[in-house]
C-alpha cells in the first residue's frame, strides 16, 4: 500500500506540465521575499517616525502642534524655537558640559578597555575566567538600582554635583561593556599572524601596531560609536547627581522646558534637533568602519 501511494503521487507531479512546479516554488519564495520586506519596511517605519515627528514639530508654530488632525508636514515652517534654543545662555553651557564629558569619557574607555582586551585574549591568567563574570555581571545589574550607592560614593570624595564625578560614573558603566566587546575583535586576529610578523624580525609592539591595531580598528570605532551616544544622551545619572544648572548636560539642560504650568514642546523638539546633530554627523563619518566592526568580533574567543 505506502509503495502504490508513492506511484500515485510520482504520476500526479508527472502529470504536471512541464516547469510548473518549479514555477510554483519560485513564486512562493517570491511571495515570502515580498512578506519579509514589507514586513522589514514596517518596522523602520514605526522606528523613524517618532524622528520624523521630532523633527516637524521642531518647525511647527505652536498652533499648527496643537491643529486637529494632527499636521504630517508644517504648513508654514518657522524658525522660532530654533532662535529659543540658540539664546538660551544655559544651553552653551550644556553643549560645552556635554562636549566635555563625552570628549574625556570616550577616549579614556576605549584606550583602558583595549589594553584589558588584549590582556584578556592574548594572556592566560590565573583568574581570568572570574574577571570575564564579573565584567558580564557588572552588566546585568540595572542602573536604576546603582543610582543611590553612585550618588552617596561620590558625596563621600566630594565628586557629587560635577563633571568629573560624572565622567568617573560613565567610565565605570561603559568599561565592562567596551572590554567585553574588544575582546572579541582582538581574539579574531589569528596569533599566527603576530608570530609570523616577530619571526620578520618586528618587536611585540611593532607587531601590535602594524597587525592587531589595524585589524581592529573597525572594532575600536564601534565601540567608541556606543561610548559617545551612552555619554552624550546619558540622562538617569546626569540627573541625580548634577544640581546646579550650569553644570547641566544636554539632555537634562532639555527638561527645563518642563514646568508646573505645561511643556514647551516646540522648544524641547528642536533643541533635540540640535544636539542630536552630532551623533548622527559622526554616525554618517564612520559608518563604513562601524558596519565592518559589528560583524568582525563575532567570533568564538
Amino acid at each position: 500500500m505506502p509503495s502504490l501511494a508513492r506511484s500515485r503521487r510520482r504520476a500526479g507531479r508527472d502529470a504536471l506540465p512541464a516547469g510548473q512546479d518549479g514555477r510554483s516554488t519560485r513564486g512562493a519564495a517570491s511571495g515570502l521575499r515580498t512578506l519579509w520586506t514589507a514586513l522589514g519596511v514596517l518596522v523602520i517605519v514605526v522606528w523613524i517616525f517618532p524622528v520624523y515627528w521630532m523633527a516637524t514639530t521642531a518647525f511647527k508654530s505652536t498652533p499648527a502642534m496643537e491643529a486637529d488632525p494632527p499636521q504630517l508636514w508644517p504648513h508654514t515652517p518657522t524658525l522660532i524655537h530654533f532662535r529659543k534654543v540658540v539664546d538660551d545662555p544655559l544651553f552653551w553651557d550644556a553643549v560645552r558640559n556635554s562636549a566635555l564629558v563625552t570628549g574625556i569619557t570616550v577616549p579614556v574607555a576605549v584606550l583602558v578597555a583595549f589594553a584589558s582586551a588584549l590582556a584578556i585574549a592574548r594572556f592566560r591568567f590565573r583568574g581570568r575566567g572570574t574577571y570575564l563574570a564579573a565584567v558580564m555581571l557588572v552588566q546585568m545589574v540595572p542602573h536604576v538600582a546603582l543610582v543611590v550607592p553612585v550618588f552617596l560614593t561620590l558625596s563621600d570624595v566630594g565628586l557629587s554635583d560635577s563633571v568629573p564625578g560624572l565622567v568617573v560614573t560613565y567610565l565605570a558603566f561603559i568599561l565592562p561593556f567596551a572590554v567585553w566587546t574588544l575582546r572579541g575583535f582582538v581574539a579574531s586576529v589569528p596569533k599566527d599572524l603576530e608570530e609570523a610578523a616577530m619571526t620578520d624580525g618586528c618587536t611585540r609592539m611593532g607587531a601590535f601596531r602594524r597587525i592587531i591595531l589595524p585589524l581592529t580598528l573597525p572594532g575600536l570605532i564601534a565601540t567608541s560609536v556606543y561610548a559617545m551616544i551612552l555619554a552624550w544622551n546619558e540622562y538617569l545619572f546626569a540627573y541625580f547627581i548634577l544640581a546646579s544648572p550650569d553644570k547641566y548636560t544636554v539632555p537634562l539642560w532639555l527638561t527645563h522646558f518642563v514646568t508646573s504650568e505645561g511643556a514647551d514642546y516646540g522648544a524641547m523638539m528642536a533643541g533635540s534637533v540640535i544636539v542630536s546633530t552630532p551623533v548622527v554627523i559622526f554616525f554618517m563619518i564612520v559608518q563604513r568602519h562601524l558596519a565592518a566592526g559589528l560583524t568582525a568580533g563575532a567570533v568564538k574567543g
